[in-house]
């Protein structure tokens, strides 16, 4: 009977291990797809415009600020967020104490649990790696291509097939059908990057009156 319970203990303990490690997988391609997403559309609104089609510098300057603003962001609203939710697991778990030691209970499983709780420093730089690795992707391909047509190719090219890779990536992780999962990932990024360009270069062709 221990034996049997020990083993229960032990798969029991290793899908509590196995779902963490989806769920950071999982934050990690949203952040990533996220990134992708901000920073192709943002660079294809900027090179959309007429009059910066043909120099490189302001599509790329544009990608930069989006990766680094777009990184921040992440970061700073992850670290609020998971700070919100360790001070409320926090008082949970002061509740559970209590009653753990009114119950006559070690404080073992008290600090195993308080071990578990997420840090927010860990998923605020986990957040904004993931953003700044998929954003990364569009300014790679744009880097060292000059006509301008090319550029665009190239870099919506890069894009969809990240997109493609995301979406199958994740419906692994979640278990869900991969052809539906990576359509849906990839319309959605490519109705994000059209929206873009079209709305940027309709107010870029008609200049900016105050």
């Amino acid at each position: 009977m221990a034996s049997n319970t020990e083993s229960s203990i032990h798969v029991n303990d290793n899908n509590v291990d196995y779902f963490q490690r989806a769920q950071w997988l999982r934050a990690a391609l949203l952040g990533a797809n996220d990134g992708l997403v901000s920073v192709t559309s943002l660079m294809m609104g900027v090179g959309s415009v007429t009059s910066v089609k043909e120099d490189i510098n302001p599509m790329l300057l544009a990608g930069f600020a989006g990766l680094f603003a777009g990184a921040c962001s992440m970061a700073i609203g992850e670290f609020v967020s998971v700070n919100t939710q360790r001070d409320i697991e926090m008082a949970a778990q002061m509740k559970r104490g209590k009653a753990m030691k009114n119950g006559g209970e070690s404080n073992y499983k008290e600090e195993a649990e308080r071990e578990k709780l997420p840090n927010p420093v860990q998923a605020a730089f986990a957040s904004a790696l993931a953003f700044s690795l998929g954003a990364v992707l569009p300014l790679l391909a744009a880097a060292f291509i000059r006509e301008y047509r090319l550029r665009l190719s190239v870099v919506i090219t890069v894009a969809t097939s990240a997109l493609v890779a995301f979406g199958v990536v994740g419906a692994r992780v979640g278990g869900t059908p991969v052809v539906k999962s990576s359509v849906r990932v990839l319309i959605g990024g490519w109705v994000a990057m059209a929206i873009t360009f079209g709305l940027t270069r309709l107010i870029g062709s008609n200049g900016l009156k105050m």
